[in-house]
């Protein structure tokens, strides 16, 4: 299926005036736990909305992405997360305390971080959704690079799963289709999932969306709405208190209660979402944005565009220091996007010489649109789940003949005297063999076992999949200082490519 340029662009705006009106009506009562009776915004807005971090964050994105197109990860955006986003807050704060301390994602996003499992993700999902429409296969993978830099499992899991299903908005509106689609890229067996399904099993039971709410907030407690609150008082709600950060499944499953019982009513599933509690202005302005995708620019009702017109407000970015453009109004940021999108898509998925205004998108359609195993040859498939079920403790390097992937194992930590093991495994990116030479560089009072020079062969067998693993086990006989920085490189014989991967072990004094 086949997307103008003029409806990209009508459904590119009507996703981001989506999330600022939905932002913009959440917001007062975000971190509050209860039932409210919101129907339009609560405050005067003077034609301008809120400022909300959930665009903000995405604005970042939008200039790594422009910077650095399909070559843009977790590496990179982990960079651009310490040098331009100010708040230090929960999951924020975790990951840009483990990043400062040296700790590349996914390890940034899991190590020492309660939050992990929170919000702080799924609400910056959109960008990658809107460089990538009806992609949603393409828009899941910079999902999970963005979400692993602060975060891990649940939160990971939602921000996958909101991605998938506002890219296939693009080209699908059915409902129900969609949240399949959503479902499709995460585990079955993940909080999220649980989550989803329970506001499903309620609507369609028939109970109030306010029974809905508590059946969600049973099924995966979360403790989110209580944040505003000294104390918690056991007594001040029908549902059960969950562990501090565990939020991301619950407040997904809000914003699908908001979504079903709204019925396809822009306005009655935002204020549903809204007068759920908890995170509010995230799930209403993911809802918003949702719908917004699948109505575009021209289905959104005035009664809420005119309020809050087309200003973007930011709160939470670093505009002092220079290497960023921050665009001020909603057509700015589309127009960006649009002038992206060929880049980042390519010419298999963009048509820049179509005949008429402006290129044509090739969007995915119907079953296409699921994550599926896609066969890499006889003996392997291969499915974006795969890539979620990867260690939060491993990290992968791209180079351009191989890829290494170095897995810690366990937390980025050592202890004098106890040995750990690493697994090295490199992938061959050629079609022919080669031999890798593979050497440590530690301190020398260090022990590696089998060694800290290997030549390894690295085979292609068929269809370029050769791997080669080898464990190794690292003995620190000796420690003062709080931290060490380890390489492992990597040379290909006869090749000029070298691969250094870099490990950061922490000293606890554990």
């Amino acid at each position: 299926m086949k997307l103008s340029l003029q409806d990209y662009r009508s459904k590119l705006e009507g996703c981001w005036l989506g999330k600022n009106i939905g932002g913009t009506l959440g917001a007062p009562f975000e971190c509050k736990r209860g039932v409210f009776d919101v129907s339009f915004y609560t405050q005067e807005l003077y034609g301008e909305p809120l400022p909300n971090d959930d665009l903000d964050l995405q604005l970042i994105w939008l200039n790594a992405a422009e910077k650095y197109g399909t070559a843009v990860n977790a590496r990179i955006l982990a960079e651009y997360w310490i040098s331009y986003i100010s708040p230090n807050m929960g999951e924020y704060g975790a990951g840009k305390n483990n990043l400062r301390a040296g700790l590349v994602p996914p390890l940034s996003g899991y190590y020492h971080n309660l939050y992990r499992d929170s919000n702080g993700a799924f609400i910056r999902s959109e960008i990658w959704a809107c460089l990538a429409p009806g992609h949603p296969e393409i828009a899941a993978k910079y999902a999970y690079e963005d979400a692993i830099v602060d975060h891990s499992h649940e939160g990971v899991y939602a921000e996958v799963f909101c991605a998938a299903i506002e890219s296939a908005a693009f080209v699908e509106s059915d409902t129900y289709r969609l949240i399949a689609i959503g479902l499709s890229y995460i585990p079955e067996e993940s909080g999220v999932a649980k989550a989803v399904k329970t506001a499903i099993e309620s609507y369609q039971s028939g109970v109030t969306w306010q029974e809905a709410r508590i059946n969600v907030l049973t099924a995966v407690p979360g403790s989110f709405g209580l944040l505003s609150t000294s104390a918690i008082d056991p007594q001040q709600d029908d549902v059960p208190v969950g562990p501090i950060g565990y939020d991301a499944p619950s407040n997904v499953g809000i914003m699908i209660i908001g979504w079903l019982y709204g019925e396809g009513d822009f306005e009655k599933s935002i204020c549903i979402a809204t007068n759920c509690g908890e995170d509010t202005d995230c799930t209403a302005a993911t809802i918003g944005s949702i719908l917004g995708i699948i109505l575009g620019k021209e289905g959104l009702p005035s009664k809420w565009l005119d309020p809050i017109g087309d200003t973007i407000k930011t709160i939470t970015l670093n505009v002092c220091d220079q290497g960023t453009r921050i665009p001020t109004t909603v057509g700015e940021l589309t127009e960006r996007v649009l002038r992206l999108a060929p880049t980042f898509l390519g010419t298999e998925y963009c048509d820049l010489l179509h005949a008429g205004e402006g290129y044509q998108v090739e969007m995915n359609e119907g079953d296409q649109l699921f994550d599926h195993p896609v066969r890499i040859n006889a003996w392997k498939n291969k499915s974006f789940k795969d890539t979620l079920s990867l260690s939060p403790f491993g990290v992968k390097y791209d180079f351009s003949i191989f890829n290494a992937f170095i897995d810690y194992g366990q937390d980025p930590i050592v202890s004098a005297g106890k040995p750990r093991t690493f697994k090295l495994v490199i992938e061959n990116n050629l079609f022919m063999q080669q031999f890798i030479q593979v050497k440590w560089h530690v301190p020398a009072e260090w022990e590696v076992t089998p060694g800290t020079h290997l030549s390894v062969p690295l085979e292609h067998y068929h269809c370029n999949i050769g791997t080669t693993e080898i464990e190794f086990t690292l003995t620190a006989h000796q420690l003062n200082q709080p931290r060490y920085d380890l390489l492992i490189e990597m040379t290909s014989v006869g090749r000029p490519t070298k691969g250094i991967v870099p490990i950061v072990l922490l000293n606890t004094g554990n």
